[in-house]
């Protein structure tokens, strides 16, 4: 298949299916909490829009969890068709911890799943919120478990390794809890939150578009505007962390990402350019004199590597690595500035009739799911050559297929999933597409109220709608 090895190929199958799981935890995780948020609202306040987005939002999550759920155990399927020796070496430390991932966070998730999504007028409001957050908390546990396993392979601590090549645990502490994993965790979950936030403003600001009064519209557009303005800064501060520890222990992508081919004093921040690995060069260069290195080293004339440091037989891919971060971080930028300006449209009172900033939000509904892929790419393209960073290359992980067997497996892989999770993604469209229904008359149980003593106003919990 156009002369891709069996590898190549190998690794193309596994950044497609991973692509495409990847995409529904990073809505799923923080569309739990807000699920939890939106019922806990509901019952603090009594108001009955909160529990109409619960409703509707709780719909959509069902069917996200259920294809993130299809499109993970699909993938992993791959560990023995395909990279048998990955497996074979690493599954003494792997092994273990995806299964508590499933013991735990999957047990927990799938325990309270069918409460949450069947038992609000079964179980009572207080069991059913219980239920609500412990799916929330499973959805956080399950990528503690998850990052834990691939911060490992990018910073393998904790373990004893055979002169077979074999990795047996050591110290599990210092495996679950590797130098890369607590940057990742934070990052990752809080692009989560921001995925799901700007998704969710997205549906408010097309409702609003056609409807500058739905009640409903409005609230979902202020929760992920305040979400935006508050995590999107979070989440650049946590990315800065995270780089500063990936330049500790990988160097090698830190100048990949750069687009820095020889180590400097004092390098410049590379906006846009062309990586060209034969000449060493990054042509039509745009940059900022200075910035990279007191970004990596907070000293404006701080050392920062080239790649040039490295054999070239132990460098990513370049280009690849160096535009997929420029995606992430100009995305972020993006949703910063997203989250100011509604800041700012709030003050003026004109947040929900400002046509044009609607049309923005709508326009940065994707932008949560491209940043998380772009991030992903970002990471594991910069880890190459190697499964386990500077210990186990790629090339000698991999399963003794050949390329044809890989590449059938492949081309079903792709014709099955833009089927299935194709049909899947439209149906969630067209669930956002039509909005929370009113209000209907079938036996809904009604939220406590509390009444306003003398004085008092209220709790109407009118600071998410106006």
């Amino acid at each position: 298949m156009f002369d891709f090895d069996a590898v190549l190929l190998a690794r193309i199958q596994f950044a497609f299916t991973i692509a495409f799981h990847f995409l529904f935890p990073a809505f799923t995780i923080g569309l739990a909490s807000f699920l939890a948020v939106l019922e806990g609202l509901w019952l603090w306040t009594g108001r009955e829009v909160f529990l109409r987005l619960f409703k509707y939002w709780v719909k959509i999550f069902a069917v996200a969890f259920g294809m993130g759920v299809v499109s993970g155990i699909v993938m992993t399927y791959q560990f023995g068709t395909n990279w048998s020796v990955f497996s074979e070496r690493t599954g003494a430390i792997l092994g273990p911890l995806m299964a508590y991932e499933v013991l735990s966070a999957f047990f927990l998730e799938a325990g309270f799943l069918g409460v949450m999504l069947f038992g609000l007028n079964k179980v009572g409001k207080k069991l059913h919120f219980m239920a609500t957050c412990l799916v929330a908390f499973g959805t956080f546990f399950s990528a503690f478990w998850i990052l834990s396993v691939n911060s490992w392979m990018h910073t393998p601590a904790g373990f004893i390794l055979t002169d077979t090549g074999v990795f047996h645990p050591d110290n599990w502490l210092e495996i679950v809890f590797n130098p890369s994993f607590p940057y990742r965790l934070l990052h990752t979950v809080t692009a989560a939150y921001l995925t799901t936030a700007f998704a969710v403003g997205a549906v408010g600001a097309w409702h609003l578009l056609k409807n500058k009064a739905d009640p409903a519209a409005r609230v979902m557009l202020s929760m992920a505007m305040w979400m935006a303005a508050i995590v999107a800064p979070v989440q650049i501060f946590l990315g800065d962390l995270h780089g500063l520890n990936t330049l500790e222990h990988q160097p090698a992508k830190i100048a990949a990402m750069e687009g820095h081919f020889e180590p400097m004093e004092g390098a410049p921040l590379i906006l846009f350019g062309l990586p060209n690995e034969q000449t060493g060069e990054v042509e039509m260069e745009v940059s900022i004199p200075h910035l990279s290195a007191w970004i990596l080293t907070h000293d404006w004339n701080g050392a920062t590597p080239g790649l040039s440091d490295f054999a070239e037989e132990d460098r990513p891919p370049v280009a690849i690595v160096f535009w997929s971060f420029r995606i992430m971080v100009g995305l972020g930028m993006l949703m910063a500035l997203t989250g100011l300006v509604s800041l700012y449209l709030r003050w003026r009172g004109r947040l929900y009739d400002s046509a044009w900033f609607h049309r923005l939000a709508l326009a940065m509904g994707p932008s949560g799911f491209v940043a998380v892929i772009a991030g992903w790419i970002t990471t594991e393209v910069g880890r190459q050559p190697y499964v386990v960073y500077n210990l186990l290359r790629t090339y000698d992980a991999a399963s003794p297929a050949s390329a044809g067997e890989v590449a059938t497996s492949l081309i079903v892989f792709i014709v099955v999933y833009f089927i299935v999770f194709g049909a899947g993604t439209f149906y969630i469209l067209r669930l956002m597409g039509k909005g929370p229904e009113d209000p209907q008359s079938e036996d809904e149980p009604a939220a406590p109220t509390r009444a306003a003593g003398p004085g008092q106003r209220p709790r109407s919990g009118e600071g998410f709608s106006s």
